[in-house]
């Protein structure tokens, strides 16, 4: 993973995290971008901030829905990437990688910062996020 510079409007959000859980997000931010960029029709990942916590949207290609990634309120050793909780994608991911990861209701993969991350398996996870609309759009084609 390559370390990318901060947009200055979100810079600010990642001060506010203790220094181990400001690394792994800034670890979970890398794979993100990283896992974007190596997806065509995602094209350019906006960064911005939604509820003050640091966010991914397909701005552009609207190609997936947006990722949220922050440290969780409940736990403060943990943290979690977050999806909209409207669509069906931690079903997804939690029948392909039931024993991968923690989930929370259907918004969220939840992550100890002691913990190492299933990377192969969280790239998917992240994939399937920001291609969600263009999967959908496919779907409704073909029927």
């Amino acid at each position: 993973m390559t370390s990318r510079p901060l947009p200055d409007n979100v810079a600010p959000a990642y001060e506010k995290y203790p220094a181990d859980i400001r690394k792994k997000l800034l670890n979970l931010r890398e794979m993100i971008l990283d896992t974007a960029a190596s997806i065509p029709d995602v094209g350019q990942i906006e960064e911005t901030l939604k509820w003050g916590q640091p966010s991914f949207l397909t701005s552009k290609s609207k190609s997936g829905t947006t990722i949220r990634i922050d440290q969780t309120k409940e736990n403060q050793g943990q943290y979690a990437l977050y999806v909209h909780c409207q669509t069906n994608l931690l079903d997804q991911f939690r029948e392909l990688y039931p024993t991968e990861f923690t989930y929370s209701g259907n918004r969220a993969i939840l992550f100890n910062e002691k913990d190492d991350v299933a990377e192969h398996a969280l790239q998917h996870c992240i994939s399937l996020a920001l291609t969600y609309h263009r999967k959908k759009k496919l779907i409704r084609d073909t029927l």
